[in-house]
């Protein structure tokens, strides 16, 4: 594949705690740079993205209930309608991982259903954290964030246990076959990962280390 229809995929993707505002700069420089789809970040950069991003066609990408999952819906929603306030093109909210688990799958449904009104037109994905749940949970949660009328669903935060697997992402993409995105996230750091996610049905790749990722399409010498 070559660089420029690969950096089209990335999300390129900056969520650590400590990203200081010189870290967010770079993140965006970079994104234009190369062309990325979007840049993630948690939401109190995202109106100094959209602001330095504002003549790209690069998106901005602002995470919702980010890391765990587990905080109210309203707290979601309300956090959502900020980041969409500031500018944000797009959210990547994470589920009540725990109310899946409990197979409360309304709570789960209903959580992914208000954000998304709030989003109207704008994307969203939803995290399903897949490390922590059974592949029949997966499924599941693919088929509440179909219901609930999401745009993606997105293998992980990158800050658990795991992060996204080639049979995940196959499995999700069996689940909501055409009718969605499918976003590999956590651990995606080589060229290599990349298009392993990419041929098993990925349609974003959100990490940390896209750069890397392009230099790889770059030096590949099958294209």
């Amino acid at each position: 594949m070559k660089q420029a229809e690969l950096a089209r995929y990335i999300d390129h993707t900056l969520l650590a705690a400590n990203a200081t505002q010189k870290m967010i700069t770079a993140l965006c420089q970079e994104a234009a740079e190369h062309s990325f789809a979007s840049v993630c970040v948690n939401g109190c950069w995202t109106r100094y993205c959209v602001d330095m991003l504002k003549d790209t066609k690069v998106k901005v990408c602002t995470v919702i209930g980010f890391p765990l999952g587990s905080g109210s819906t309203s707290a979601k929603v309300c956090e959502a309608a900020q980041a969409l306030a500031d500018g944000s093109d797009e959210i990547d909210m994470v589920i009540n991982v725990g109310k899946m688990l409990d197979g409360d799958y309304e709570a789960v449904e209903n959580d992914i259903r208000l954000v998304k009104e709030v989003c109207q037109q704008r994307t969203l994905k939803v995290i399903l954290e897949t490390c922590l749940l059974t592949d029949e949970q997966k499924r599941i949660a693919c088929k509440l964030a179909l219901k609930a009328k999401a745009d993606f669903v997105k293998t992980s935060t990158g800050f658990s246990s795991g992060g996204a697997t080639v049979a995940d992402v196959k499995l999700m993409r069996e689940e909501v076959k055409e009718e969605m995105g499918v976003k590999a996230a956590g651990g995606v750091r080589s060229y290599e990962t990349a298009l392993q996610m990419i041929q098993a049905g990925a349609t974003r790749l959100g990490t940390s280390s896209g750069i890397a990722i392009i230099q790889g399409a770059a030096s590949d010498a099958t294209y």
